[in-house]
């Protein structure tokens, strides 16, 4: 089994042209051909996907809604706890110091890598293939998107699922910190209590860690 078969069956696309797959997972840093001009293609496939997605879930919702739905579901944050959620972290092959640094866990780097991915399959095996790879990654986030909650932070978003489904709140720790002092990445864990359920996330900060740990546990609760 090569190394990267468990992302690409937890995508649902396996490359027939390897070397878009990495170049999707190489950031600048590590050298040409590297994974921007990808990103750039994904992000408009991410995009019509969520918006193709979100139109056909909700038929009531005026174009203003509809928009700041799927500007909630493709933010940094939100791919970032999809990647997270694929494992891209140990995929990504990038420059020493910007993996001494914490690179690969760094929301940002994350989620250019993920659209990059979603470009690479596209261009690989077409917009029914993009389309996939996007609702699998963030299939979860979908179903559980709402008008009224989207434009809410996802912790707190999470603490109203759980209590909405009479769960404990979720408990945050922090697992490990990388990179020198001025530039540290932080990654946090959270857990519910009563639920065999943990997820990860990364940040400049504690807190926007947490916010991302938040999300990808939003994402597997809406599964």
């Amino acid at each position: 089994m090569s190394r990267t078969a468990r992302l690409e069956e937890r995508l649902g696309h396996q490359f027939r042209h390897r070397e878009l797959l990495e170049q999707a997972l190489t950031h600048r840093s590590f050298g040409a051909p590297h994974n921007e001009r990808l990103e750039f293609l994904g992000d408009g496939v991410l995009g019509c996907v969520v918006a193709e997605a979100l139109l056909a879930r909700f038929p009531q919702l005026s174009e203003g809604e509809l928009s700041r739905m799927r500007a909630s579901l493709v933010r940094k944050e939100a791919l970032a706890a999809a990647a997270a959620g694929l494992g891209l972290a140990e995929h990504l092959r990038m420059g020493q110091g910007e993996s001494a640094s914490g690179g690969a866990h760094r929301p940002s780097i994350l989620a250019d890598a993920l659209e990059a991915l979603f470009g690479a399959v596209f261009l690989d095996g077409g917009y029914a293939s993009a389309r996939a790879a996007v609702l699998a990654a963030l299939g979860g986030a979908l179903a559980i998107a709402d008008v009224h909650t989207t434009a809410k932070d996802p912790k707190t978003r999470l603490q109203e699922v759980l209590q909405a489904r009479r769960h404990g709140l979720p408990r945050y720790h922090v697992v490990a910190t990388r990179g020198a002092a001025h530039e540290q990445v932080f990654e946090v864990e959270c857990s519910i209590e009563g639920l065999d359920l943990q997820a990860r996330g990364s940040g400049a900060s504690r807190r926007a860690a947490e916010q991302q740990a938040a999300e990808a546990l939003l994402s597997r609760l809406g599964a």
